[in-house]
């Protein structure tokens, strides 16, 4: 197999990107057969070894994610784009915490969906099984690595990564550690894999490799989900960008208003749950002061006439500004004329990720989370919880905001399909 701790070896130096991925696809081929042998317990038992690993080499860890922050400085990386792809001793810490909490996790994999005796009277029964090997691409987020590893794993899938330029460095050292943690459990190494070299072609070898992986799954800006999806010859699990909204509903209370759109906007500016439109119905009394607070707290506001006659510090939003995914200390803002208005424009304009109402009416709220067609539809929270740790789901691979398969955050479960097991007594079929 390649040394994927050494994308400068001969080996990989020979070998062209496709040859690179088929080697890559074999060997995840054969430790997702040799994943099947292995039970619930010593797969939990795994990823506390690789959990336990991450802790100890976090020094070298550190060091290698701060020359990669160091080089997205030197390359003028935003603000946005840094947040995402530093590390720091608690956030390493809450990614190892995150793989025990994975470990912790039901296993899914043969569990019973359901159970039925057939008219001939064959006993029929569909259970969970892996859904084989499974290959991610993303960009400058090193957590996705340790997240991407522990589901796959958890779920009994053999993952191929494709880390992106940005990250190269601690997504290697990352995957060495993971990897050793997981051969000391008695784990075939090759159940997760880091592409070991950078080379752009790489990515299109994994998008054509049909036969080599089961499903992909892009993770990143829109640029990379796009030439995936027009690529991709295996089936394609899409996370899209995060257009989120908060609509503050006439009844809202203002207090909770505040708090909730503050927080939905700024707490993270970098996440695909952060929000980047607040609409605004014409009938809540407090909108200026709801504006106010954005703007006091570090936000950007682009706005309609409206939000510019309240708040002074606003400025007059474009047509594009309602379809950009901002990830930075930016929002749109607008009024609307009640509820149907907002729906109008949230079905105009939202990714299909988190869409928020803040209200005290509870008709409102249950038509809203009726209507909108996001995969995540929240009543008084912020659109901060859209992640699968929130969720209860230990991690997630991302969020799918497509109808297929798997939607919102994408966890256990969603790395999972399901087969037939049939149950005769010698019957034939007349």
């Amino acid at each position: 197999m390649i040394d994927t701790l050494n994308p400068t070896s001969a080996t990989v130096s020979a070998a062209s990107p496709a040859q690179v991925i088929a080697q890559c696809c074999i060997a995840a081929r054969r430790a997702s057969h040799s994943l099947k042998r292995m039970d619930d317990t010593a797969k939990a038992h795994a990823l506390r070894s690789a959990a336990a690993a991450l802790r100890e080499d976090a020094g070298t860890i550190l060091e290698a994610n701060a020359r990669d922050c160091a080089a997205g400085e030197a390359r003028g990386l935003s603000s946005a784009m840094l947040d995402r792809l530093r590390l720091d001793a608690g956030r390493l810490e809450a990614m190892a915490a995150s793989v025990e909490a994975v470990a912790a996790l039901r296993d899914p994999v043969g569990e019973e969906i359901d159970r039925r005796t057939a008219p001939a009277g064959m006993v029929l029964r569909r259970v969970r099984v892996p859904i084989g090997v499974i290959g991610i691409i993303y960009e400058s987020r090193p957590n996705v690595t340790v997240d991407a590893a522990a589901l796959c794993v958890r779920s009994g899938n053999a993952v191929i990564l494709r880390g992106g330029s940005e990250a190269q460095l601690s997504n290697r050292a990352l995957h060495a550690s993971l990897a050793r943690g997981l051969a000391a459990a008695g784990m075939d190494a090759d159940a997760v894999q880091l592409v070991p070299t950078q080379d752009r072609d790489a990515v299109g070898a994994m998008l054509t490799a049909a036969g080599g992986t089961d499903l992909i799954i892009p993770r990143g800006g829109k640029s990379l989900v796009a030439r995936v999806q027009a690529d991709a010859r295996v089936p394609v699990l899409a996370h899209l960008d995060g257009i989120c909204h908060s609509f503050v509903h006439a009844a809202a209370d203002p207090a909770m208003a505040e708090a909730i759109v503050v927080n939905a906007k700024l707490r993270r500016t970098g996440i695909c749950g952060a929000m980047e439109t607040l609409l605004i119905d014409r009938d809540y009394p407090h909108a200026q002061a709801l504006l106010a607070a954005l703007v006091d707290s570090g936000c950007e506001l682009r706005g309609d006439e409206m939000v510019m006659e309240l708040e002074p510090r606003a400025v007059s939003a474009t047509a594009e500004d309602w379809d950009t995914e901002y990830l930075d200390a930016i929002a749109s803002a607008c009024f609307v004329d009640g509820l149907d208005d907002a729906l109008d424009h949230i079905a105009r304009h939202s990714s299909g990720h988190t869409d928020v109402i803040i209200t005290d009416d509870a008709n409102a709220a249950a038509r809203f989370q009726a209507e909108v067609d996001s995969a995540i539809v929240m009543v008084n929270a912020s659109s901060q919880f859209a992640d699968g740790g929130e969720f209860g789901l230990g991690a997630e691979i991302g969020i799918a905001t497509g109808r297929l398969h798997a939607r919102g955050p994408v966890a256990l479960e969603g790395l999972t399909t399901y087969k037939w097991l049939v149950d005769g007594e010698g019957h034939v079929r007349a």
